[in-house]
């Protein structure tokens, strides 16, 4: 079922998502070789909690952890442990707030050091097909529109799209209606409204 928020929810959604965004920043210049990631996600719960928010994750489903980091070809749901990066890989790091009632929630993939052209460009593919698909994320459209803009676009550089998982929204619970998925058809699915 869709709950469309008001201006005042959106607003609160708003400020644990910018305790996300601070918090992907507060690592992302320390997501290098010989770190691991089980002392980025240290970093990361303290930052949470020293500025007001609670992680969304830390014990949801008996989930053990503030942060979900999966390294290369792991595609989410990582648990932070003593695996130490290496130069080469890509990290994964999907990071939720709580605050004021309201969650907030975003992932992000991160180079750690220097990565070949081919990792470059398939970094460069999935960010692109993310603006593509938010491009399409306006009052008027449908759900299917989202996807298929993420889909084509990956898929016209040769790359799949993950099924088994989708994108969601937030609000008072961590994962809300409408799920999104990267793949679909143009004018199908949930009509997005204000809200």
């Amino acid at each position: 079922m869709m709950y469309y928020k008001t201006e005042e929810e959106i607003d609160l959604i708003r400020d644990s998502s910018l305790l996300v965004a601070k918090t992907h920043a507060e690592i992302s210049g320390l997501i290098k070789p010989g770190m691991t990631t089980l002392a980025l996600d240290e970093i990361a719960e303290e930052f949470i909690r020293d500025n007001g928010g609670i992680p969304a994750f830390k014990g949801y489903n008996g989930f053990p952890n503030t942060l979900c980091m999966s390294p290369n070809d792991q595609v989410v749901h990582g648990i932070p442990n003593l695996r130490v990066l290496k130069e080469g890989d890509i990290l994964s790091v999907d990071c939720g707030v709580l605050m004021n009632g309201y969650y907030g929630d975003s992932a992000f993939s991160y180079k750690v050091g220097e990565v070949d052209s081919q990792t470059n460009q398939l970094l460069k593919v999935t960010k692109e097909s993310l603006y593509k698909g938010i491009e399409m994320a306006v009052a008027g459209n449908r759900i299917g529109d989202i996807s298929y803009a993420v889909q084509k676009h990956a898929e016209s550089f040769g790359y799949g799209v993950v099924r088994e998982l989708v994108g969601h929204g937030v609000g008072k619970n961590l994962h809300e209606s409408p799920e999104v998925p990267n793949y679909g058809r143009k004018g199908k699915g949930i009509l997005l409204k204000e809200g």
